[in-house]
């Protein structure tokens, strides 16, 4: 143990000291120790035992701990806390403007232990509710997790998607002999991309000259395979062809491997055919074609052989935002600039569904305000007319799967998307009681994001899916596909079984602003991943048949 090792212990004791709130006395005094030692020239493992004790600033208990360290090479009670702390927490402790004692306000209050979660609070406006916190210092704690974040080399697609179109048009610029196309999880439309990859008839060595004179490294060189990467921490790789094999290795790059599988014993497919297109791949087997997000299991091949293939949601079939959040609870702009900005869209409704009362840390909805904002509803819609704005409540579910509220509360709201928010750290059993319950509630309309995952930060308390599915197939619940790209929750592999049980999705983009609703580009994404189409998704009905299903919500209500 050098002394630059034992004094990041010390600093790093009296951090977690003061996000646990224990003794401030101790904690200053380990956060001194740290810095004494950190200035000292001779190394503390080479002096006599009795020379630690003298040092200036050492007392005995400090001095104790020196010596444990140079010994024993740990710190007992550093272990101690670390043990207690989660990882998300330390983590914490690495981004640039959240100090201990914000950091327990975080954990402690907010009730958020990674900074996935945290950057999703800062992203709804959340932070600025407590104290210590800023419109300015949320912003720059946002940029900072997310800088982080792009450190660790995989992106959401939303985070993908600016640079990966950019980098195209580039390549395609500057080499415009050769044709390049992006393939593998970006073409698939995947919600994590690990690597950007091209199909191109680029040779190896004129992309290795060209990335190497950019300060990109080179990765891996195999097979006609070459992989780059740079400082943006991004995994670039490229798919080396001729230009007769091109739309072969296209397609070939761009198929999950259960669809490739069971491709490769499909009639008429020639792995070393050259194709005029991938259009002609699937003639060849005289298949109707299947775009390449579609292409992951066995299963499509199947009802590709069929005939042609459902005609799959589009961005322009929304008709109306459901789930949004104002200023209300932790939204950024006023209902009325959300309702005119979903007017402005060409959209025909407006769910304003903001936390309920046990979302403290939301500003969530007392009894009494919920009258408020319903009066001014009825004036919006007043004004608006016939755009209409719909009342609703994200309403919590709480830990025993009840819904925040009584019944004649609920009452008064037009639909109820029912929500875990907290508490997630459960197993199966503990998180199906919770769900099951307040599906059964007749005043559930839609179920929100079922896991409560955060792509890339927090993955979701398990549940099974089968069960809430048939729960909402049984009490005429819909299933959010929460539209956030950092939700995407139901997860797109579990669509397919809720629309064979006819249970309809909602893809939501729970906007938080009103760029917010931009996010619903995102949800569709997913959702054409699992075949679902207009009719089969409740933010594409018309105002009079989302009038229609409000009313046959309510039919069921006691």
């Amino acid at each position: 143990m050098d002394n630059t090792a034992i004094a990041e212990n010390f600093s790093l004791l009296s951090k977690l000291m003061d996000i646990h709130g224990d003794n401030s006395f101790k904690a200053k005094s380990y956060s001194s120790a740290a810095f004494t030692i950190d200035k000292l020239t001779i190394p503390l493992a080479e002096l006599p035992i009795d020379k630690i004790f003298s040092i200036r600033g050492i007392g005995d208990a400090i001095g104790k701990k020196i010596v444990e360290q140079i010994e024993t090479g740990q710190l007992s009670v550093l272990h101690e806390y670390l043990e207690k702390t989660p990882p998300g927490i330390l983590e914490m402790l690495g981004i640039k403007g959240i100090g201990p004692k914000k950091i327990a306000t975080i954990w402690k209050e907010l009730e958020i232990e990674s900074l996935g979660e945290l950057l999703y609070a800062c992203n709804e406006n959340r932070l600025t509710l407590y104290k210590g916190f800023g419109e300015k210092s949320q912003h720059n704690i946002k940029e900072a997790i997310e800088f982080y974040l792009g450190t660790l080399g995989s992106y959401l697609y939303q985070q993908m998607e600016p640079y990966a179109d950019a980098l195209d048009n580039k390549l395609k610029a500057i080499f415009p002999q050769d044709q390049f196309m992006l393939t593998g999880e970006f073409r698939r439309q995947m919600e994590i991309i690990n690597t950007l990859e091209w199909v191109t008839t680029s040779a190896v060595d004129q992309l290795t000259i060209f990335f190497t004179a950019n300060e990109f490294d080179t990765i891996s060189v195999a097979d006609g395979y070459v992989s780059f990467k740079g400082k943006e921490n991004i995994t670039l790789g490229f798919h080396c062809t001729t230009a007769s094999h091109f739309f072969g290795q296209l397609f070939k790059t761009s198929c999950g491997e259960d669809f490739l599988t069971a491709w490769k014993s499909v009639a008429g497919w020639d792995a070393d055919k050259n194709y005029a297109s991938e259009e002609a791949i699937f003639t060849s087997a005289n298949i109707t074609s299947i775009p390449a997000f579609q292409r992951e299991s066995a299963a499509i091949i199947e009802l590709a052989k069929a005939g042609p293939l459902p005609e799959l949601i589009q961005p322009e079939d929304i008709k109306g935002i459901i789930h949004s959040h104002s200023n209300w609870s932790d939204g950024a702009n006023t209902l009325e600039q959300m309702a005119t900005a979903a007017k402005a869209k060409g959209l025909e409704y407006l769910v304003i569904s903001d936390h309920s009362k046990s979302a403290f840390y939301a500003n969530g909805l007392s009894e009494e305000r919920i009258r408020a904002q319903h009066q001014q509803v009825d004036e919006l819609n007043a004004k608006f007319a016939p755009f209409k704005i719909f009342k609703s409540i994200e309403s919590d579910i709480l830990n025993d799967g009840n819904l925040d509220y009584s019944n004649e509360v609920l009452a008064g709201f037009d639909l109820v998307i029912a929500s875990v928010h907290s508490n997630l750290k459960m197993n199966e059993e503990k998180a199906m009681m919770r769900l099951l319950k307040a599906i059964e509630n007749p005043f559930t309309s839609i179920l929100g994001h079922m896991t409560g995952r955060l792509l890339l930060s927090r993955n979701g308390y398990p549940v099974n899916h089968a069960l809430i599915i048939e729960a909402c197939v049984a009490n005429q619940v819909v299933i959010e596909l929460n539209a956030h790209p950092r939700r995407l929750d139901i997860d797109w592999r579990w669509i397919n079984e809720a629309l064979e049980k006819k249970v309809l999705i909602s893809i939501d983009p729970d906007a938080h602003s009103i760029d917010g609703y931009n996010d619903c580009r995102y949800g569709i994404l997913a959702a054409q991943k699992a075949g679902l189409t207009k009719e089969q998704n409740l933010s594409s009905f018309s105002l009079a048949a989302f009038e229609e299903f409000v009313s046959m919500q309510k039919a069921k209500r006691p």
